[in-house]
Formats: C-alpha cells, sequence, structure tokens
C-alpha cells in the first residue's frame, strides 16, 4: 500500500521498504474489521433517534400530559403477565418516553418490557439489549460470537494503531510535493488511488488512532486488565468502587449496563433493620409494608423483587428519593436482591458532568454511596471522556457529526486502499512489498514493532505469528531483489 511516487533517499529506502511491508501486512489484515466498525458506528451514532422511530410503538406514548400511575403500580401490571423476576426499573428520558421494567423469566431470558407511565398499560416487550441500537452495538462490537470475538477487536484495534503509524512515515513527504496534500491522476490510475489513500490516511489518521486506542477498554484482555488496574488506585476511579465502603459480592453489571469504569463496581449492603425500629418512608409513615405495593403474593428471588424483604422502603419511596437527589432522566433503578441488597440507581447522559450512581439502603432510604464523574481520578476521567467521545455523546451534535465524517472518510480509506492493491499486484500474487536487501534492517523494523506489541499482549502475540511467518515464507530475510513501481 504505497503512498509515495518516487523512492526516498537511498538512506531512507531499506527503512521505507521494511515499513511498507508492514504497512501492507496490517492493511490486509485489519481494513474489512476497520470497514465494519465505521459502517456500524456511524449507524450507533444515532440510536437514540433510530430506536424512537424503529420502536416507536414501545418508546413513544401517545399522551404524555396525564398524571403518572406509581412505578409499583406499573411493575404490577407487568407482573400480572409473566411469572419472572423484575430486576431493573427505567425511567423515561423524554416526557413522551414510557417505562421500561426488565425481567428475568422463568426461562432464565432477560425482558424489558414498555409501559406508558399514564395509565400502567404493557405497550410490549422486546429482549434484553433486542432494540435496534442494542443489536448494531452488539454487531458493532462483534459481541454475538462471544470473547472470541472480542479478542479479535483487540487486534484489530492493535494493528489499526500500526497501520496509522506506518501510513504516516509512507506519507511523509522527504521533499515530494504530489500526493501530500492533493491527489493527483484519474480514477483510472493507480496513481490516483494511492494519491487519494495517502491524503485521505493523512487527516483521517489521527481520529482512527483515537478511536483505536479509546475502543481498547471493551477489548478482552487489555480492556479488562486495565479496568481491574484502575479500579485499584486513587488516580482511577471512587473509593465506593473499591472497598473503602462495606461491599458485598453482587456486582452492578448483574442487573444493569454500567459504563466501562464501573464494570467491576461490587454494590454495598443495606443494614438489616431491629424489629421495634421499622424505617421510616417518604411520607413520614412506617414502610414495614412498602414494599408490598401493589405486589402481594409475588415471591422474591435469585433477583429479589419489591416485596422480597419485609421492611423495605418500595420502589415507590426509592424513586422519590432519587429524584429528590436530582439524578438525570432517563436513570435506571436495580432492585435489591436479598436481605442486603440496595435499591441502585445509574445514569449515564451525554454530558459526563451528569453521569451518576447511588445506592440506597433498601430499609432506610439513606444513600450508601453517590459517586459521580467528579469523584473519579484523573486517569477515570481521561478514559471516561475518550470513552464518551468514542461514542460521538461528549459534545453532542458537533461530535457525531465529526465522527460521522470520519467514519465516511474511513470507509473511503479502505476502499482506496484496496483499489490501489488490486491495481498493483501481480498476477497470481499477492503482491507483498518486496524486502529490503539489509537483514537487519527488517530485524530492526520488526524489534520496534514488538515493543509496541508487548502494551498489547493479544497484538504482540499476532506479531510474533506473522513476523514469524514472513521469516520461514522469506527465506529468513535475506537477501531479496528490489522491486520497482
Amino acid at each position: 500500500m504505497d503512498t509515495a511516487t518516487s523512492p526516498p533517499s537511498p538512506d531512507h529506502w531499506r527503512f521505507y521498504r521494511a515499513v511498507w511491508r508492514w504497512h501492507f501486512y496490517a492493511g490486509l489484515f485489519v481494513l474489512p474489521f476497520i470497514a465494519w466498525l465505521a459502517l456500524t458506528g456511524a449507524v450507533y451514532l444515532y440510536q437514540k433517534p433510530i430506536d424512537r422511530w424503529v420502536h416507536h410503538d414501545l418508546k413513544v406514548v401517545e399522551d404524555p400530559r396525564h398524571a403518572r400511575t406509581r412505578p409499583s403500580a406499573q411493575i404490577a401490571a407487568v407482573t400480572a403477565l409473566t411469572r419472572g423476576e423484575v430486576f431493573r426499573y427505567t425511567t423515561p428520558e423524554r416526557r413522551d418516553g414510557s417505562v421500561e421494567i426488565g425481567v428475568l423469566e422463568a426461562n432464565g431470558r432477560r425482558e424489558v418490557y414498555y409501559v406508558d407511565p399514564a395509565s400502567a398499560r404493557i405497550l410490549g416487550h422486546l429482549p434484553d439489549k433486542g432494540t435496534f441500537a442494542g443489536v448494531v452495538r452488539r454487531l458493532h462490537s462483534l459481541d454475538l460470537l462471544g470473547d472470541y470475538a472480542r479478542a479479535l477487536i483487540e487486534i484489530a484495534a492493535g494493528w489499526a494503531i500500526l497501520l496509522v503509524l506506518t501510513g504516516v512515515y509512507l506519507w511523509w513527504p522527504r521533499g515530494r510535493k504530489g500526493g501530500v496534500s492533493t491527489v493527483r491522476g484519474r480514477p483510472g490510475q493507480r496513481l490516483f488511488w494511492r494519491d487519494l489513500h495517502a491524503v485521505t490516511g493523512v487527516w483521517v489518521g489521527l481520529v482512527l488512532l483515537f478511536l483505536a486506542v479509546t475502543g481498547m477498554p471493551w477489548s478482552v484482555v487489555w480492556g479488562k486488565q486495565v479496568n481491574a488496574w484502575a479500579n485499584g488506585q486513587d488516580y482511577g476511579y471512587p473509593a465506593g468502587v473499591r472497598v473503602q465502603v462495606p461491599m458485598s459480592h453482587q456486582r452492578l453489571a448483574d442487573a444493569s449496563t454500567p459504563t466501562w469504569s464501573l464494570q467491576q463496581a461490587q454494590l454495598p449492603v443495606s443494614s438489616l433493620p431491629h424489629a421495634d425500629h421499622a424505617p421510616v418512608d417518604g411520607h413520614g409513615g412506617h414502610a414495614g409494608h412498602a414494599g408490598h405495593e401493589g405486589h402481594e403474593g409475588h415471591g422474591g428471588g435469585a433477583l429479589g423483587d419489591l416485596s422480597a424483604q419485609p421492611g423495605s422502603i418500595g420502589i415507590d419511596a426509592a424513586l422519590q428519593r432519587f429524584d429528590g437527589l436530582g439524578l438525570a432522566p432517563g436513570y435506571s433503578v436495580a432492585l435489591p436482591r436479598g436481605p442486603m441488597g440496595v435499591y441502585t440507581a445509574s445514569v449515564y447522559p451525554e454530558d459526563l458532568a451528569g453521569q451518576r450512581v447511588v445506592h440506597l439502603d433498601q430499609y432506610s432510604g439513606r444513600v450508601l454511596l453517590d459517586m459521580g464523574y467528579a469523584d473519579y481520578g484523573a486517569l477515570g476521567r481521561g478514559l471516561e471522556w475518550g470513552i464518551n467521545v468514542h461514542l460521538g455523546q461528549e459534545y453532542g451534535t458537533v461530535n457525531r457529526l465529526f465522527l460521522l465524517t470520519a467514519c465516511a472518510a474511513i470507509l473511503m480509506l479502505c476502499l482506496s486502499g484496496a483499489v490501489m492493491w488490486w491495481k498493483r499486484r501481480p498476477i497470481g500474487s499477492m503482491g507483498v512489498p518486496a524486502l529490503p536487501r539489509q537483514q537487519r534492517t527488517v530485524a530492526v523494523v520488526f524489534a520496534l514493532l514488538c515493543v509496541g506489541g508487548a502494551l498489547f499482549p493479544l497484538v504482540g502475540a499476532s506479531l510474533l505469528v506473522v513476523g514469524v511467518l514472513d521469516f520461514i515464507v522469506s527465506g529468513g530475510w535475506g537477501a531479496v531483489r528490489q522491486e520497482r513501481d
């Protein structure tokens, strides 16, 4: 995937050939992944308006002006239709939005029921993460294929970083003017596609590098290790994510979809009330039976429900408490699981300043932990900012339009690279760029790449595999006759 119109000076030629060879390998392996990620990522940038359009009957209510029924009544309407356990209640982000109630069905599947908050009428249901946007996100991350696919994403992101860095080296002018900032030739010529690839790549390369790095937190090996490490440091995430407050073995991720920073977060524990000191609800009365609101006779289970524990303040009082704390609209509430469980509200709006997780004691309604973006350390804030920008959320419309343009440019980069390779490859050959004559040069370039690969274990392992294969096929990186374009 050459980007120059004439060879560099003799002093640079040997390194140029070695770098070009690895740039070719990186493009060969990663361009299909990059194209797929750019295409699905562009769609996901507009997940909310697309979901409102695709699932309008479920997500939008007809007349939002009516007074709203109590959350317990809405949950009772759902449990009247299903034998499953309610584990999550999500408030509408917009006034004309429906309430979303997550249920663990008897067969083990998780379903989301959409309810009109004014009438408690059930509008329908979908599998958890089964909306159009949910499917697109799973396609984007290859989550549908499990950890194996997530490993491929990690490798692809690392090779994308390699692709950008080697591409910048190949693009570097070295006294040339053509193919640096302008595109020469006509679409039928290889020169046109080479210049288009080079010019597009150098402008979109920085964005691609940013997306590759900020996409790494979701990777199966590197992401998990960095997440665990960040959660154990003061400059990472808040004390409550770790062990400075009494914690259970339950995790926030079991009942909700937390932001990346809270994937390791455990839940605090509620204090069991004494029989003669029943907790007081938000209206000044005793809450000994509040947990049974609209739910009589429905027993608790593995995920718990409103009536699982006598003495719980109940979902209505919990929602009142969360509203009083000023959480952004659209927050989700995970219901207590077991006698030590807590009510947990979490919300991750586009503005990072509104990101927040609050845990309430299920008996007293006392705030056990209230943490947000401002509570994170420098590392945590930096990682969360990068993730939010990657998702097109932090700067609203400007962020989305910028990334949409970048996705289009990345697709053009992939197309131009493929066309350029097709036009230059010899018939019956892969068209791998020839090795330089100096064997040591190839080894030095490979060693430098492996140093970078050490930062990302799966990427480093794949580099070693490709390097060994290249070494064997090329006859030990021996002297190879240079080919000129």
